[in-house]
């Protein structure tokens, strides 16, 4: 039986060694030959055969290689990552900015699912659906006890399929039901308003296809509302980055023409590139989002002063966005230190093409460079570190502690730039976090510590508009500079 399995498992290792040959000589094309280690590939065939002949039950072939593909990835960094088809529609949803379902920001409030907001001119928006309302069922099925991820897959599904909503309207003391046809949804990754006279505030929650043009459209509007900006605040808190040629666009937008944005280094020819303020870094097809807002502003954009907001949560392409803007000079940082994701992703799909354009089968997104800031200092494991340090409340950063790091995922990658040190109190900080988080949960939504950004009890924003204003700001008292992590092995 042992030598009946071992010729089969080399017979096996030649046919798979021969089909990564041919995929091979497919990526020759692409530049990025590599030799290939025959006598690991024959341990690899003689597995596979193994579980297909003794395992204790039949195994699927396709799945048997999906997960070695899948296990041999996700070793490598906690950002690359073998997508199947269900994997690859979500990754493309997320950074598309566009789903089907009912259109509905939602948080969760006393075990119900509550309606944050919904997004203009969306299904759940024509329906007549308010901030504030509950949702008690959906469909047949009760909410009370449902995680968000569960309520936001029930709404979700096939366009022109109805889903029913019950909804609880507290100010109005009565209980409704609302028929709702799902359709194609564009979130909003934008928001922005004037805070009070000359001070304007724009946020940005994710860098999706979308976001440049709506950063442009919003910024227009603000500037007819009020064409004398004295100062403006962009907000990256808790934006966990997304495209790169948005990043470079949010950048150049408070840019002089033409200086160096971010840099990157890999192994690639293609994974090594300087990308600057310039229409042709992030103009898709020759469209320049930006030029119609620079019109409108007449330059000023260029020269307004500028505070960024950044903290724990704000990750990769903000990170970009805030490390340009700082090693410039051209804005003052203010918050926490940020994320640490210094790292570039390259999705390729796994067919002929290597084309993500309708991709019919799987990909690969796979750490190809590390992110430099224009000074070159690394972004990976670290973070951008504030000018001013702001705590998230009056009382202190009470939740940072739970906010997850780069630095905190397994198989990190180092930055490359020097030795590490280890953190020993977080884990403390974090149990005292948890704690007070709890006891926050409990109260109502209008008297938790932490209110929604852009409101006008947003404790970092009215530190941000004094330092526009030239008025002193609560610094911080706890935060200090964090070290780089070490990396565990």
């Amino acid at each position: 039986m042992g030598q009946k399995l071992k010729i089969v498992g080399l017979l096996s290792a030649g046919a798979l060694a021969g089909a990564l040959a041919s995929v091979s000589l497919q990526t020759v094309a692409r530049g990025s030959l590599a030799p290939l280690p025959l006598e690991e590939l024959q341990q690899l065939a003689a597995v596979f055969s193994m579980i297909k002949s003794n395992y204790v039950e039949p195994v699927d072939e396709k799945k048997l290689i999906t997960d070695a593909i899948a296990g041999m990835v996700s070793g490598l960094d906690p950002h690359s990552v073998y997508m199947d088809k269900k994997t690859l529609k979500d990754f493309n949803e997320g950074t598309t900015g566009k789903f089907v379902g009912v259109g509905i920001e939602i948080s969760q409030e006393e075990g119900l699912i509550k309606v944050v907001s919904p997004i203009e001119d969306s299904p759940a928006f024509r329906a007549g659906l308010k901030p504030n309302d509950l949702i008690v069922k959906i469909d047949d099925t009760p909410v009370k006890g449902m995680t968000l991820n569960e309520g936001v897959k029930r709404m979700r599904g096939e366009p022109n399929t109805k889903v029913v909503l019950s909804i609880l309207r507290k100010d109005e003391n009565r209980t409704f039901s609302v028929t709702i046809v799902r359709e194609v949804i564009k979130t909003q990754s934008v928001k922005a308003r004037v805070v009070e006279p000359g001070y304007g505030w724009v946020r940005l929650s994710q860098f999706q296809e979308r976001t440049v043009a709506d950063f442009a459209r919003k910024l227009e509007d603000i500037y007819k509302q009020d064409p004398h900006l004295k100062g403006l605040v962009l907000d990256l808190r808790n934006d966990p980055g997304g495209y790169l040629d948005a990043a470079v666009a949010i950048s150049a937008a408070f840019l002089p023409e033409n200086v160096t944005v971010v840099s990157a280094n890999g192994q690639l020819p293609e994974s090594q590139f300087t990308y600057k303020a310039s229409p042709r870094y992030y103009a898709r097809r020759g469209n320049d989002p930006l030029k119609h807002l620079e019109e409108v502003t007449r330059g000023a954009l260029k020269k307004v002063p500028l505070v960024v907001l950044v903290n724990e949560g704000s990750a990769s392409a903000s990170e970009i966005v805030a490390g340009a803007l700082q090693d410039h000079q051209r804005a003052k940082l203010m918050g926490s230190q940020t994320f640490g994701k210094g790292s570039v992703q390259t999705a390729v799909c796994l067919d002929s093409t290597f084309r993500m354009d309708n991709c019919p089968t799987a990909a690969l997104k796979l750490t190809t460079s590390r992110y430099y800031t224009p000074s070159g200092k690394s972004i990976q494991a670290k973070g951008i570190v504030p000018d001013v340090m702001i705590d998230e409340s009056e009382e202190g950063n009470l939740f940072a502690a739970l906010r997850t790091r780069e630095a905190d995922l397994e198989k990190h990658l180092a930055s490359g730039q020097g030795d590490e040190a280890k953190d020993a109190a977080r884990e403390k900080a974090r149990e005292e976090a948890r704690k007070k988080l709890e006891e926050e949960l409990k109260k109502p939504a209008s008297e938790r510590k932490i209110p929604e950004y852009g409101s006008d009890k947003d404790f970092q924003l009215q530190q941000a508009i004094k330092q526009l204003k030239g008025l002193p700001v609560m610094v911080s008292k706890t935060q200090v500079e964090r070290a780089e992590a070490k990396k565990e092995n």
